[in-house]
């Protein structure tokens, strides 16, 4: 059979008349389509922090509410089973999982966990109020306050299917996640139209995360190794090499949402201080449940005043606890705890989130013993929020 050469230049021109044409036509179709379509009927909540934030308090204000299905890092499921790869190749898969657990299709941890599984098989599931009550577990009540204990003792046994029957009863969709460490990983999801997705950024001073971490060395090591690419060595993080990179992406993150931000982000990225939130828990915590479109009850009002008014900063043993205490305190503690010589480490590395985030550097021992000397830099109403944001403030 003879064969017919056609010059690549027709071809060329073929192509891009084809495609010109499917343009047009798409364009011609979407001028009948209605111009806004109406948004996913859950609203998503991303609460993006990094270890020793205060982060697991902050999910517990969201857990807690009756409005919410919550979960507590799920992304872990993914570095332990995955510990050998770095955080950056890791970002894909965290990101995907987490897309699925905001559509509450939980067949997505069938590649990190057993096929044969409770609620008691996922990650810190005893801290989701949504896990621990109706339609997960018949012991509580959506309108309780339940405690991690009180919930593995009292429906651990209850199926994984439970998880994702009870996430699609819910009006609002949180998780916290401490495993992202670049804004622009999430653009897919934030363009996803299927998602309806906010992001909470909470950061905290450098220098009290320290402290917080060298509270639970051991139990950070694997993920410290994955952060550092080590190939799945643990690491101690001595050096603060891990704390480097954790201020650097709060850096990156904060910059990225701020400075010249896309279109997609207006009114959907918040930043909140740790720091200003145990000095002011109402008042902050109103204005993120205002930014997730969710409201205080008298019930969350009185249950958010004792647990940030307890005696003291709280025991080693209660690092991963949820637990009554000195909120102020705790968020001053590292003052009289670490030495100047690690402060001005932690200062080096750390220096320009530090200045960003609006924190005071110390230039001496004296001045970090001082507690009169106010290190935490006030600022306007909704600084750190998306549209309120100007440079020369």
């Amino acid at each position: 059979m003879a064969r017919i050469r056609i010059p690549s230049t027709i071809v060329i021109l073929f192509v891009t008349v084809q495609t010109g044409f499917l343009l047009f036509m798409y364009a011609r179709y979407s001028s009948f389509m209605p111009q806004s379509e109406e948004k996913p009927s859950q609203v998503h909540i991303l609460i993006l922090s990094s270890w020793r934030s205060g982060s697991s308090f902050v999910g517990q204000l969201f857990s807690q509410h009756p409005s919410v299905f919550y979960l507590m890092e799920p992304a872990w499921h993914v570095w332990v089973t995955m510990y050998q790869n770095s955080a950056k190749v890791l970002h894909m898969a965290v990101r995907d999982l987490v897309r699925s657990v905001f559509l509450c299709d939980m067949s997505v941890f069938d590649a990190y966990m057993p096929w044969e599984r409770n609620l008691s098989d996922l990650f810190q599931w005893a801290v989701s109020r949504a896990l621990c009550s109706a339609p997960a577990c018949d012991s509580f009540q959506r309108t309780d306050i339940t405690s991690e204990m009180a919930c593995k003792t009292l429906c651990g046994r209850y199926p994984f299917s439970k998880v994702e029957e009870a996430c699609k009863t819910y009006r609002h969709v949180v998780i916290k996640e401490v495993r992202f460490f670049d804004l622009k990983v999430l653009y897919p999801l934030l363009t996803d139209p299927s998602l309806n997705l906010k992001i909470i950024h909470l950061v905290r001073d450098p220098r009290a995360v320290v402290k917080s971490r060298e509270q639970s060395v051991k139990a950070l090591a694997r993920d410290n190794g994955i952060v550092l690419s080590t190939n799945g060595t643990k690491v101690e993080d001595s050096k603060y090499k891990v704390m480097e990179e954790i201020c650097r992406s709060h850096v990156q993150i904060y910059e990225t949402a701020t400075l010249k931000p896309p279109n997609f982000l207006k009114d959907r990225y918040l930043m909140i201080r740790f720091e200003d939130l145990v000095r002011d828990p109402l008042s902050e915590i109103s204005e993120m449940y205002k930014f997730a479109d969710l409201s205080l009850t008298p019930t969350l009002k009185s249950w958010i005043y004792n647990i940030t008014h307890g005696q003291g900063p709280g025991k080693k043993k209660e690092a991963f606890k949820i637990t009554s205490r000195d909120a102020v305190s705790v968020s001053q503690a590292w003052r009289n705890v670490l030495s100047f010589q690690k402060i001005k480490k932690i200062q080096e590395v750390c220096r320009g989130a530090i200045n960003m985030l609006g924190y005071q550097l110390v230039d001496s021992e004296k001045e970090q013993r001082d507690l009169s000397l106010d290190l935490v830099l006030p600022r306007r109403q909704n600084q750190f929020t998306w549209s309120s944001f100007n440079p020369k403030h």
